[in-house]
C-alpha cells in the first residue's frame, strides 16, 4: 500500500505531496514539528505532545492552524490511511507560504500543515533494547531557544551523521563546561557511580521531552530518587548505566559512550525496568 500524507487540508499520495517553494519552513526552518508513537494504532502521550506543540507555536507566535479537536481528526485518520498499527505519527507546522522576506508575512497568513505518519517494527525496536546501543559525544552548537522544538534542525542533523560515521546510535551534545546537554534527538540520563538516577534539568535551554516527563512521573510513582543536575562526559562514562528517551526510542540503553564501556557493557536493571514501565502505560494510555 502506498503511503498517504496530509497537507494544508488535502490527503495525498505520499510521492506527490508538496509545499509551495516559498513556504517558510523551507525557507527559514521557521516552524514547530511534534512526533508521537503509535501503539495498536493509537497515540502515546498524546497531551503532553499537544502541550508541547501549542507552547512551541505561541513561542514563536505562529497561529494555531485548527482546533485540538480538528488536529486530533486529521492526526488519527493519517494513521488510519497509511495502515499504521505500530509506528509513529509526525506533524509540522510552519508559519506559511508568503513572498521571502526576512520579517513576519502580513497577518492572516495561514500556517502550513503537514501530517505522515509510518510504520516501525516493535520487534526490531526489542532486540535493539536488549542489546544496548553505543552514543558518541559532541560539542552542542545549536541556537540558544533549545527549548522551542522548532524544525531548525542541522545542527542536530550533523550531531546524527557523526554518530552514524563513528559506529554509533546517537549523539550527547557537549557544552563549554563539557557537560551534557541532551541527544541530537533524546533526553540524557544515567545511573551515576553512586547509584543516583540523573538527568539534566530543562531550564538550562534543552528541550522538555515528553517521553522524560511520562517517565518521571513513573519514577516518582516508584519513589525512586531523582537527581535533576547536570553531569559531564566523564561522570557519564563512569556511570554505572547510562540510557535515552525519547518518542520513537521510549527508554533506550546505551552501553557505550566515545568506545568506553559503562558498566557491564549491558544494559542495566533500572534502565531495562524503566523500559518495561514506559512500555506498559504509554500502551495502556494511548488515544
Amino acid at each position: 500500500m502506498s503511503r498517504v500524507a496530509y497537507v494544508n487540508g488535502q490527503y495525498q499520495p505520499h510521492g506527490q505531496a508538496v509545499i509551495h517553494v516559498e513556504d517558510r519552513g523551507f525557507q527559514f526552518a521557521d516552524g514547530v514539528y511534534e512526533v508521537w508513537s503509535v501503539f495498536d494504532g493509537r497515540m502515546a502521550d498524546f497531551d503532553g505532545h499537544m502541550t508541547r506543540l501549542h507552547r512551541s507555536l505561541n513561542e514563536l507566535r505562529i497561529d494555531i492552524p485548527m482546533t485540538r479537536e480538528s488536529l486530533t481528526q486529521v492526526l488519527k485518520e493519517t494513521i488510519r490511511r497509511n495502515r499504521v498499527r505500530n509506528g509513529i505519527v509526525y506533524l509540522q507546522v510552519t508559519r506559511g507560504t508568503a513572498r521571502r522576506d526576512h520579517p513576519f508575512p502580513a497577518e492572516g497568513t495561514p500556517p502550513s500543515v503537514i501530517v505522515t505518519a509510518r510504520s516501525i517494527s516493535a520487534d526490531r525496536s526489542e532486540a535493539t533494547a536488549k542489546k544496548g546501543v553505543a552514543v558518541v559525544t559532541v560539542p552542542d552548537i545549536r541556537w540558544g531557544r533549545c527549548d522551542i522544538k522548532t524544525v531548525g534542525l542541522l545542527a542536530n542533523v550533523l550531531a546524527k551523521q557523526q554518530a552514524r560515521e563513528r559506529g554509533a546510535y546517537e549523539a550527547w551534545m557537549v557544552d563549554e563546561m563539557g557537560l551534557v546537554t541532551e541527544g541530537s534527538s533524546t533526553n540524557a540520563w544515567i545511573v551515576d557511580e553512586n547509584g543516583k538516577l540523573r538527568t539534566r534539568d530543562t531550564q538550562a535551554n534543552i528541550l522538555k521531552g515528553i517521553t522524560r516527563t511520562a517517565l518521571m512521573d513513573l519514577i516518582a510513582e516508584e519513589g525512586v530518587e531523582l537527581d535533576e543536575r547536570p553531569f559531564s562526559v566523564d561522570e557519564a562514562k563512569r556511570a554505572k548505566e547510562a540510557f535515552f528517551t525519547a518518542a520513537g526510542a521510549f527508554v533506550m540503553p546505551a552501553v557505550s559512550i566515545d568506545g568506553v564501556k559503562i558498566g557491564d557493557g549491558k544494559p542495566g536493571p533500572i534502565t531495562t525496568r524503566l523500559r518495561t514501565l514506559y512500555l506498559d502505560q504509554a500502551r495502556r494510555d494511548a488515544i
